[in-house]
C-alpha cells in the first residue's frame, strides 16, 4: 500500500525503512481526492517560524527571564504534521505553536504521554470517580478535595499571550495559497544542479518521530528502552510528590476480601473431603469467586456504572467541532465563553477585562488543525474539538481536546468554580483517557492520551506522572521511555537526556535543508531553488534552526512562508 504525501504533486511515497529505529508505520490518513487540474492534492501546512523567544517569565518558577522557546504560526496544519510535532516537543496555543528550548529553558518542560489501553487507576482516582458517581445519584456535595489534586489541575501552561499574539502573522490569504501544480513543477526542475532527480527530490518516507506502541506493555519494542531494563529508583524527597518506581498500594478491603476467600476455601476442602468431585466444584466455583472479587474495575466500570431511576442529577457529556465550528459549538458558544471567563476570575484571579471573548477564541477556540476523515477512523473525526460536560442542562466544564493519528491531546480545561469541590481536573483526566479507549475501538492506531508537559522541578505539575503507565520524551533522540525510567535522572538535574544508548542519535535530525519546502510569491519550491532565487542577506541560520526543530520529514512536507 502507497500512501500519498498532501503536496503540490500527489505523487505516491514509498513504504518506510525497516532499518530506521523508532519510527511509527504510515499514517492511517491520507490527503483527499486529487482536486481539479492545476489544484493541490491536498491543503498542505502552511507556517511562519518566527524564531526564539528569551528571556521571559517563567509561570512555574517565577523567573522574570528564565524561559526560553521557539515558535512558529501556523495558518494550517493536517492533523499527521501535528502529530509529528507534538512527538518532538512541540505544543499549541491557538494557532501559535512552540517548543521549549529544554537545555536552555529555566524549567524544561517534557512532552509526556499516558498509555490509555493499559491504563491503572490509583486510590485517589477512584475517589474521585466515586465522589462524581454519589453526587449524581444522590446529590452528596462533599466539599473535601482530592489531596493529589493540585491548584492548577489538568491545566496547560502556554507560551506568554502577549509572545504569541505580538507574533501573530499579518499575511494575506492570497499569499499563502500556492499557484497552480504545473507552475510548482517548473520551479522544481529548476534544482537539477543539484545531482538528484526530480523523483529523488519528490519521493518522501510518511513517517512520524516516534515509534507507535499498541502492543502488551511487557513487550519491548525496537526503538525504546526496554520496560525490563534494569534502573536504579530514587525515592523523592518529602513534600516531592508520590514516589512512581514502587507498586500502587493495596487496599486493605481487598486484602481482607482474599484472607476470607482463603479461609472459606480451606473450610470447604475439610468439609468435602469425602466427596472428589463435590470438592473440585466448590473449588473451582471459589476460585471464579475470588477472581472476580479482585478483579480491579476500569474506568468504564465507575463512569458508566447503572444510576438509580432516582438519581438526583444528571451529567451528560457531549463532543463538539470547534474548528471548523460545528452548529452545536456556535449555539453553545456564549454559555461556554461566560464558564471561561468566571474560571479564569475566579481560579486565576484574572481581571474582568482580561478574559475577553477575542483572548477565548484565539486562545482556546482558534486552531490550524485541518477537519480530516478516514474509513479507519473515529466516527467523529480528526481535527479540535470541545468536551463539554452538561449538568442538568448547563455546562459545568469543557475539555480543550485534539484528536489525532495516534492520541487524543489534551490542550486546556476550564470549569465552574461552584464545582470545585468535584475535582473536575482529575475527572475530566480520566473521561479524556476513557474517550481515547473509546475511540480506539474504531481507530487501532489510536491508543495514546498526550497531558502536555510534565515539569519535575515544578512539583504542583508532578500530578500527571500518577497517571499510569505513562512514558517521558527524550529532549534529545525523540523516543520515548518509562517514566520510572527517568525520575531518578530527575532528581539530580532538572534537564536530562533519558536514552541511555550514548550512541543513538536523533533519527528524524535534518540532514539536507535543500530539500525543506518554501512557499514564495504564492509558489512552492526546496529551499534550494529558493535560495538561489533570494536577494538581500542570507536567512540560512534561520530555517537550519527551524528544520532542526521540526525535524526533515516535517520540514518536507510543511511550507515555511517566505515573504
Amino acid at each position: 500500500m502507497r500512501w500519498f504525501k498532501s503536496s503540490e504533486r500527489g505523487e505516491p511515497c514509498p513504504g518506510p525503512d525497516p532499518h530506521r529505529r523508532g519510527r511509527r508505520p504510515p499514517s492511517p490518513l491520507r490527503a483527499g481526492p486529487r482536486g481539479p487540474a492545476g489544484t493541490m492534492a491536498a491543503a498542505a501546512a502552511v507556517v511562519e517560524y518566527k524564531g526564539w523567544k528569551e528571556g521571559y517569565r517563567c509561570g512555574y518558577c517565577g523567573s522574570e527571564r528564565g524561559k526560553v522557546s521557539a515558535g512558529m504560526w501556523a495558518h494550517s496544519m493536517t492533523v499527521q504534521d501535528y502529530q509529528d510535532l507534538i512527538d518532538r516537543g512541540w505544543r499549541r496555543s491557538g494557532k501559535y505553536v512552540y517548543k521549549p528550548i529544554m537545555n536552555q529553558t529555566c524549567c524544561p518542560q517534557y512532552t509526556i504521554r499516558c498509555q490509555a489501553l493499559h491504563f491503572q487507576t490509583s486510590k485517589s482516582h477512584k475517589k474521585v470517580l466515586k465522589k462524581m458517581l454519589k453526587f449524581i445519584s444522590k446529590g452528596d456535595v462533599s466539599k473535601v478535595v482530592s489531596e493529589e489534586e493540585p491548584m492548577d489541575s489538568h491545566i496547560e501552561d502556554v507560551v506568554s499571550c502577549d509572545f504569541a499574539y505580538k507574533s501573530e502573522s499579518h499575511v494575506s490569504q492570497s499569499e499563502l495559497t500556492p499557484l497552480s501544480e504545473d507552475h510548482a513543477e517548473r520551479v522544481e526542475n529548476e534544482d537539477k544542479d543539484t545531482g538528484e532527480t526530480k523523483e529523488e527530490v519528490n519521493q518522501q518516507t510518511v513517517e512520524s518521530g516516534s515509534l507507535q506502541i499498541c502492543a502488551d506493555r511487557d513487550t519491548p519494542v525496537s526503538g525504546e528502552p526496554s520496560h525490563s531494563a534494569k534502573t536504579v529508583h530514587a525515592p523523592p524527597k518529602p513534600g516531592k510528590g508520590a514516589d512512581l518506581s514502587k507498586p500502587p498500594c493495596r487496599k486493605a478491603k481487598d486484602i481482607r476480601k482474599e484472607r476470607k476467600l482463603q479461609k472459606l476455601l480451606q473450610n470447604q476442602m475439610r468439609t468435602l473431603e469425602g466427596s472428589q468431585l463435590q470438592a473440585g466444584d466448590q473449588v473451582c466455583l471459589l476460585e471464579n469467586s475470588k477472581s472476580k472479587a479482585n478483579q480491579p474495575k476500569t474506568i468504564e466500570d465507575f463512569i458508566f456504572d447503572a444510576l438509580p431511576d432516582d438519581a438526583r442529577h444528571k451529567l451528560e457529556v457531549r463532543v463538539v467541532r470547534s474548528s471548523p465550528p460545528s452548529s452545536q459549538f456556535k449555539a453553545t458558544f456564549q454559555e461556554s465563553y461566560q464558564v471561561y471567563k468566571r474560571y479564569q476570575m475566579v481560579i486565576h484571579k484574572d481581571p474582568p477585562d482580561k478574559p475577553t471573548i477575542n483572548q477565548f477564541t484565539r486562545f482556546l477556540c482558534d486552531s490550524p488543525l485541518e477537519a480530516e476523515n478516514a474509513p479507519n477512523g473515529p466516527e467523529c473525526g480528526y481535527g479540535s474539538f470541545h468536551q463539554q460536560y452538561w449538568l442538568d442542562g448547563k455546562i459545568i466544564a469543557v475539555g480543550v481536546i485534539d484528536i489525532l493519528p495516534y492520541c487524543v491531546s489534551s490542550v486546556y480545561l476550564y470549569y465552574d468554580p461552584d464545582y470545585s469541590f468535584l475535582s473536575l481536573g482529575v475527572y475530566s483526566a480520566l473521561r479524556e483517557i476513557a474517550f481515547t479507549r473509546q475511540l480506539h475501538e474504531k481507530a487501532p492506531d489510536l491508543c495514546f492520551y498526550y497531558m502536555g508537559f510534565y515539569i519535575h522541578s515544578c512539583p504542583k505539575m508532578r500530578y500527571k506522572g500518577q497517571y499510569r503507565p505513562s512514558d517521558l520524551l527524550c529532549p534529545e533522540t525523540y523516543v520515548w521511555t518509562p517514566i520510572e525510567q527517568c525520575l531518578p535522572l530527575l532528581e539530580h538535574s532538572k534537564y536530562c537526556r533519558f536514552n541511555q544508548d550514548v550512541k543513538a542519535v536523533d533519527e528524524g535530525r535534518i540532514k539536507e535543508l535543500g530539500r525543506v519546502r518554501v512557499l514564495h510569491k504564492r509558489t512552492v519550491m526546496p529551499y534550494s531553488v529558493y535560495k538561489k532565487r533570494r536577494k538581500g542577506p542570507s536567512d540560512e541560520a534561520s530555517v537550519q534552526q527551524y528544520a532542526s526543530l521540526v525535524g526533515q520529514t516535517c520540514s518536507e512536507r510543511m511550507l515555511l512562508f517566505r515573504s
